[in-house]
C-alpha cells in the first residue's frame, strides 16, 4: 500500500511539478550564470514547498483549502508582483562569466529563495486535493503516515529534475561567452518580468 502511494507521489511529483514557467526559467538562469550546484539547490527548494502542500492538502483542513480559494486573487497579485522584482533584478544584474569558485557559494541562499517564493502561492493545494482524488489515492487525506508518504513521493518526482535540468544547461555553459551569458540575463530578466505583469493583468481582468 505505501509503496503504491509513493510510486504515485514520485510521478505526480515529475510531471505535475516539472520545472516549467518563471521558476524553472530563473532556476535554469542561476545553473548558468552561478554554477550547477546553485541550480540543483534552487530546484530543491521548490520541490520541498511542493512536498510540504502536498502534506498539507492530505491533511484535508477544511478552512485552509477555503481560506486558499477566497484569497486566491490577493495570492496571484502577489506572485506577480514577486516575479516582477525578481524580473527586474536579474535584468539589471551583470553575470560573470565564471561560475563562483567557492565550494557551496549561494547554495543556501539559492534554495531559501525559491522555498519562499514559491510559498507564496498555496494553490498548490487545491491542485494536489483534486489530482490525487482523481488519481483515486485512498486513505491519505487526515492519515498523517500515507500522507507523509505520499509527500515524500512528490519531493522525491519534484526533485528528480534538479539533476537533470541543471546537467542540460551545464553542458551548455561552456559554449557561452561573457556577452552571450549577459544576453541569457536580460531575456530571462525580461521573460520573468513580463510573467508578473500577465498574472498581474489577469487577476483584475477576471474581476
Amino acid at each position: 500500500m505505501e509503496t503504491l502511494i509513493f510510486t504515485k507521489g514520485l510521478l505526480v511529483g515529475f510531471f505535475l511539478c516539472a520545472p516549467l514557467g518563471p521558476i524553472g526559467l530563473l532556476c535554469m538562469r542561476r545553473t548558468l550564470i552561478e554554477g550547477r550546484l546553485v541550480g540543483m539547490a534552487s530546484l530543491l527548494g521548490a520541490s520541498t514547498v511542493d512536498a510540504i502542500y502536498c502534506f498539507v492538502a492530505g491533511l484535508g483542513i477544511t478552512f485552509i483549502s477555503n481560506f486558499l480559494k477566497h484569497e486566491e486573487i490577493l495570492f496571484r497579485i502577489t506572485g506577480g508582483l514577486i516575479f516582477v522584482f525578481i524580473g527586474m533584478a536579474v535584468f539589471l544584474s551583470r553575470p560573470s562569466e565564471r561560475a563562483p569558485e567557492t565550494p557551496g557559494s549561494g547554495i543556501l541562499r539559492a534554495y531559501a529563495s525559491i522555498f519562499v517564493i514559491m510559498l507564496a502561492n498555496p494553490i498548490p493545494v487545491l491542485i494536489f486535493t483534486a489530482v490525487f482524488t482523481a488519481l483515486g489515492v485512498s486513505g491519505w487525506r487526515g492519515a498523517y503516515a500515507n500522507t507523509a508518504v505520499l509527500a515524500a513521493g512528490v519531493f522525491v518526482g519534484a526533485g528528480l529534475w534538479a539533476p537533470i535540468l541543471t546537467s542540460v544547461v551545464s553542458f551548455f555553459r561552456t559554449r557561452f561567452t561573457s556577452d552571450k551569458l549577459h544576453l541569457a540575463n536580460k531575456i530571462s530578466g525580461a521573460l520573468i518580468f513580463t510573467f508578473g505583469i500577465l498574472v498581474g493583468l489577469t487577476t483584475v481582468i477576471r474581476q
